[in-house]
């Protein structure tokens, strides 16, 4: 493979990606593609040219952005507005023009060029109703599925229903993912796609509504207060955790060793052994930085938010023999200190 162009190339998991392929095969050329619209993206064009990474400043959205682009070997679409939030206050349209139109001309370049395709998608094409019906039980620090309703013990599988209410964003990745699908088959494009949850690491630029886990640990270093929103307003709610290094580590060995199918999609995550409650969070937080912050409680559960989702990794750790291998507290040490060693461009990303 001789050329890897990677969209949302300046943003937090695109940048990472982006470092890591360079460092791991370095007579390939990864190009990174980004607007740079998301506050911080700029902070990491010093990183990405210290890498040797092409750093070409471009918009999904824009086909003309991509006429650009010769012999591309693969593409990884990473480029997304990523809030589940998005679009239910001041309409939709721009979030799918970047996460569905911006797809569309991805796969028009890998349709042209004969790519392979990978795209990160997310576990919010999962029906967001369907998820909070799932019986559970309530302990003095986290919500947890229901032992008695052993099929998801293990976190939720690719068998899951998509069928209703996803939020904006969940509904423009799903209508992504099965565009490529068909792309896939109608003009032989080799296709990855990837169902993400919550990721996070150094170089994180987190704020309230995405990107929670640097946030978390940003507000205790800062002193910002944070809010435990729904759900009665006690931080119980559930999320697993999946540190960058080991998503990049996934997407070598998919490099390496994919593709031998047309199109093949997998649940990726930390699983049930990387979740933990905001609740948690906030102690273990507390506890590794030797900081508190004021911690506020709004009840009112807000549209969309999900009580409970971690991810049950068989499907893709049997195909890949891949395995998460940071734990929830190698991930926060990670972001604490990459938080303390560059205190002052954290505080341009973090503070108001």
């Amino acid at each position: 493979m001789d050329k890897i162009l990677i969209t949302g190339g300046a943003g937090f998991v695109g940048a990472n990606l982006a470092i890591f392929l360079r460092k791991e095969f370095p007579g390939c050329r990864i190009i990174a593609l980004d607007n740079l619209s998301r506050p911080g993206s700029d902070l990491n064009l010093n990183r990405l040219k210290a890498f040797s990474v092409d750093f070409v400043r471009g918009d999904v959205r824009n086909p003309e952005d991509f006429v650009r682009f010769e012999d591309i070997d693969l593409i990884i679409d990473a480029a997304a507005e990523p809030s589940v939030l998005a679009g239910i206050k001041e309409g939709p349209k721009e979030l799918i023009d970047i996460n569905f139109g911006g797809t569309i001309n991805c796969l028009e370049l890998a349709r042209k060029q004969n790519s392979k395709f990978i795209f990160l998608s997310t576990n919010r094409v999962f029906a967001y109703p369907a998820l909070n019906d799932i019986t559970f039980i309530e302990d003095e620090n986290r919500y947890e599925y229901d032992p008695t309703t052993p099929y998801y013990q293990q976190g939720i599988n690719e068998t899951f229903t998509s069928n209703g209410l996803k939020s904006f964003y969940g509904a423009s990745k799903l209508a992504s993912e099965l565009l490529i699908q068909e792309y896939a088959y109608q003009f032989n494009i080799p296709a990855i796609v990837n169902r993400c949850g919550v990721i996070a690491g150094p170089w994180q630029m987190g704020k309230v509504d995405q990107g929670f886990f640097a946030w978390w640990v940003a507000a205790h270093y800062f002193d910002i207060p944070l809010n435990y929103i729904g759900f009665g307003g006690m931080g119980k709610q559930v999320r697993d955790v999946l540190h960058i290094e080991d998503l990049c580590r996934l997407i070598k060995l998919q490099i390496a060793d994919g593709f031998h199918l047309n199109y093949e999609y997998s649940n990726v995550g930390g699983g049930w052994k990387n979740s933990i409650s905001l609740k948690e969070l906030s102690d273990l937080t507390s506890k590794i930085t030797g900081k508190t912050t004021m911690l506020n409680s709004i009840a009112e559960t807000r549209p969309v938010d999900v009580r409970i989702y971690y991810t049950d990794n068989h499907k893709i750790g049997e195909k890949y023999a891949w395995t998460p291998t940071k734990s929830i507290q190698d991930t926060l040490n990670d972001v604490f200190y990459w938080i303390q060693e560059n205190e002052s461009i954290a505080q341009k990303i973090f503070l108001p």
